[in-house]
């Protein structure tokens, strides 16, 4: 029970406002509609019945002064009009009757040869009782002395209340429809002022994604007085964070400076050693120099989750291909080139340089006579392919290829890291990296990024 009380609230909780506060409006509006309609309908029925038994009243104290009493002939006499046709015609619905103990009666002629039925009473009552021929009729009755006769006589006027019940029903179809119009109105009033209450965290939702995407550094703080001072806590949180980054990449750009100096005279000193003692000397220097250039690129690299502004594809490669172009053209290789222009991805220009530079060096490096490189745009994704015909690979040499400072062939120069590197950063940028092989047999490298500027 605990368990799905708190699985309940968890699910609520991550309800958005907007629905929220749509709940609330909707449960106001069911509560208090209902009971509003309730209470008015009540009113007017109570209303209604009370104006239909004073009309009803009226009648019968006009029927009360028109009695009289013949004591020689010994019967009652009705001899005043009331001036109503309805009290003439046989069950029309409205009648009137004057009764005795002694079963003496005299009644309109409305009411035929039936009898209303007498309920004794000093005071005016009314009800609601069934009448000839199945009429339902509303009465109004009370009893009174007339002399010289010493016990009292009932007098009695009914109508039919169909009328009043029409009325009735008719005041409450037009009730609640207007109240059901009245409930969609407030409905889509109170979601219009909702959804203008709640336009600033819109507002602000978007310009969140703007910063996600590099569009913009910071937020905007022209928002309400409650929000505003949000966005300038959460502006200073981002510009803290940007300090740390590049705090961070400087430092990273100053250790390594700071570390290549040392190891290059520690490697000169290597080889003034005896050559028993010089493998081990070079061997664990190249340890140490793999593991700061590795550690390095890492540091240098974006931090996850960081969405930098978006830079031309093209001009931001242009300089490192034509570097490793005439690279190729000393080693008779051939350097085939495909990129998008125009395209524009957001990445750090440095990263991307890093990612595409150690492709090529990898492929100038294994190749024999041909190097492709493809750059496209697939919708938000970067197709990143560098492909040789060199000797290739098999699955279990491009699984171990991507390990930090693992070489496949010891006796050619490099350390091993471009690859590794290269996944690191694929990494980072939350993309997808596979090895295979290339049509002209050698190896083939396709790499996924989510990161082309829409």
């Amino acid at each position: 029970m605990n368990a799905n009380v708190v699985s309940w609230s968890q699910r609520w909780a991550s309800r958005s406002i907007n629905l929220r506060l749509l709940l609330a409006v909707l449960l106001m509006v069911l509560l208090a509609l209902p009971v509003a309609g309730w209470l008015l309908a009540h009113h007017y029925r109570t209303a209604a019945v009370n104006a239909f038994d004073e009309r009803l009243e009226a009648t019968l104290n006009v029927v009360i002064a028109g009695v009289t009493y013949d004591p020689l002939a010994g019967q009652l006499n009705y001899e005043r009009a009331l001036g109503d046709p309805r009290f003439d015609h046989v069950y029309s619905g409205w009648y009137w009757q004057i009764t005795d103990d002694a079963n003496h009666s005299v009644t309109s002629r409305s009411l035929w040869d039936q009898r209303l039925p007498v309920l004794e009473s000093e005071r005016v009552t009314a009800r609601t009782l069934p009448g000839p021929r199945g009429q339902q009729l509303r009465v109004v009755e009370r009893d009174i002395y007339l002399a010289p006769l010493e016990t009292p006589l009932h007098v009695s006027v009914a109508a039919r209340d169909d009328d009043l019940r029409e009325d009735i029903q008719e005041f409450q179809q037009m009730l609640w429809l207007g109240l059901l119009g009245l409930g969609a109105l407030l409905l889509g009033v109170l979601a219009l002022q909702v959804r203008w209450g709640l336009a600033p965290l819109r507002r602000m939702n978007a310009n969140l994604r703007e910063v996600e995407q590099g569009r913009t550094e910071q937020l905007e703080t022209r928002l309400p007085d409650e929000l505003a001072t949000l966005a300038k806590s959460m502006n200073a949180v981002l510009a803290r964070d940007q300090r740390l980054i590049e705090r961070g990449r400087h430092t990273a750009g100053n250790l390594a400076h700071a570390l290549k100096t040392p190891i290059s005279v520690m490697r000169l000193l290597a080889k003034q050693l005896p050559s028993e003692s010089r493998s081990a000397w070079e061997a664990e220097l190249s340890r140490i120099d793999s593991a700061v250039r590795h550690h390095l690129a890492r540091a240098s690299a974006a931090g996850e989750g960081v969405r930098f502004a978006p830079v031309a594809l093209q001009g931001t490669l242009a300089p490192l291909i034509t570097g490793l172009a005439r690279l190729a053209q000393r080693r008779h290789i051939t350097l085939r080139q495909t990129v998008d222009s125009g395209v524009r991805v957001h990445m750090d220009g440095q990263d991307l340089q890093e990612m595409v530079g150690n492709l090529l060096d990898n492929a100038l490096r294994w190749g024999k006579s041909d190097v492709h490189i493809r750059l496209q745009a697939q919708s938000e994704m970067l197709l990143l392919v560098v492909s040789d015909d060199g000797p290739g690979m098999t699955p279990q040499e491009c699984q171990a290829a991507v390990q930090r400072g693992k070489r496949l062939d010891e006796q050619r120069s490099g350390s091993g890291l471009g690859l590794a590197i290269v996944t690191d950063l694929v990494t980072l940028y939350h993309g997808q990296m596979r090895l295979q092989r290339a049509e002209s047999g050698g190896l083939e490298v396709v790499i996924e990024l989510p990161v082309v500027a829409t």
